[in-house]
């Protein structure tokens, strides 16, 4: 069996046409990051979704955001010896070795991590109750928040709602971690909670002295 195959066609026109274009055009740019390194001013933390495009949405540069993105824009809380490494590694990187001033948690709608955890809420979806469904260990996380939508009865603005938990569920596990507390408290890092509507193209900032998320 390979282990790895020649790339599709397609994306190897793709590549071609942006060396030919876009890398051209801002080879210097290319070259600076390169032999300058990355200062990138905020991290963001989304969905895997292929729907939420994140530069996109702020006309960010290369070089100008750390992404990670993950199943549902979660983040664990601090757990040294914990499983849940690859999130909190990017987050320690991002606090401690690259001085991030913005860190960002960018949740959507129509999340399908979040739907999953819905349904396993719901006794809907045996399969990833299981030990070994890496997706249901993952919305373990986000599960205790499913008691503050349950009597939602609008099944889209229970997922909605609980969309937006997830956001805050990864602020609240963000603070946990020492390095991020004591920026915050230092005044050197700022927490952002956003949520996006991918059809409608909105934008919505949570605000935590009011509980509340707010049109941007």
């Amino acid at each position: 069996m390979e282990l790895s195959k020649p790339l599709p066609g397609y994306l190897v026109q793709r590549y071609h046409g942006w060396k030919a274009t876009s890398y051209a055009e801002n080879r210097s740019w290319y070259r600076k990051l390169a032999t300058e390194g990355q200062r990138p001013r905020a991290m963001v933390i989304s969905c895997c979704d292929s729907r939420v495009h994140v530069t996109s949405i702020f006309g960010a540069d290369q070089g100008e955001f750390f992404i990670h993105r993950n199943i549902a824009n979660l983040v664990p809380p601090f757990e040294p010896d914990g499983d849940h490494h690859g999130t909190s590694a990017t987050v320690e990187y991002a606090v401690t070795a690259l001085k991030v001033v913005h860190l960002i948690v960018l949740g959507h709608s129509q999340c399908g991590g979040v739907a999953g955890c819905i349904d396993m809420c719901q006794g809907k979806a045996p399969q990833m109750e299981a030990k070994e469904s890496f997706v249901g260990r993952w919305m373990d996380i986000l599960k205790p928040k499913y008691d503050l939508v349950a009597d939602i009865a609008d099944p889209a603005e229970q997922a909605g709602q609980l969309e937006k938990q997830a956001v805050i569920t990864s602020l609240e596990n963000l603070m946990t971690f020492p390095f991020v507390a004591d920026a915050v408290a230092a005044g050197t890092l700022s927490m952002h909670g956003l949520w996006t509507d991918i059809g409608q193209g909105g934008l919505e900032c949570y605000e935590s002295k009011s509980g509340e998320f707010v049109q941007v």
